[in-house]
């Protein structure tokens, strides 16, 4: 019961984050550090809900979370470590610790759930 509750209690904020991606993809384009900005920005947000909803239907949730992780520890990597070692301590610290615990989430439903990745694709 608790890890079902828990599965859902973590889905549901990726579908708001992505739907904020679409809402405020101009504002979030500029922290994109590569070419195409809000385009990044749309693909992103989609992976978030797709993932959001595979985590709630239980429909490839193993791929979806590795997936997911994947992308959280590349938004640590690439957009807040740059920030932390920048000297952006207030803003891009939390979002470092929030993304890395959230890819650690992401990896640890992935373990849980049924069947190898290579049945999934």
């Amino acid at each position: 019961m608790f890890s079902t509750i828990g599965r859902y209690l973590y889905a549901l904020p990726f579908g708001v984050f992505g739907i904020l991606h679409f809402v405020n993809a101009g504002q979030m384009g500029g922290m994109v550090p590569i070419p195409g900005g809000v385009f990044w920005v749309y693909l992103t947000g989609l992976a978030m809900l797709a993932a959001c909803i595979s985590i709630l239907i239980e429909q490839k949730v193993r791929l979806a979370t590795i997936l997911l992780g994947v992308m959280l520890l590349i938004f640590v990597l690439s957009i807040h470590l740059p920030g932390v070692i920048g000297g952006e301590m207030q803003s891009s610290m939390p979002n470092l610790l929030k993304d890395l615990a959230l890819a650690g989430g992401a990896w640890i439903i992935a373990g849980q759930a049924e069947g190898d990745v290579t049945d999934e694709i």
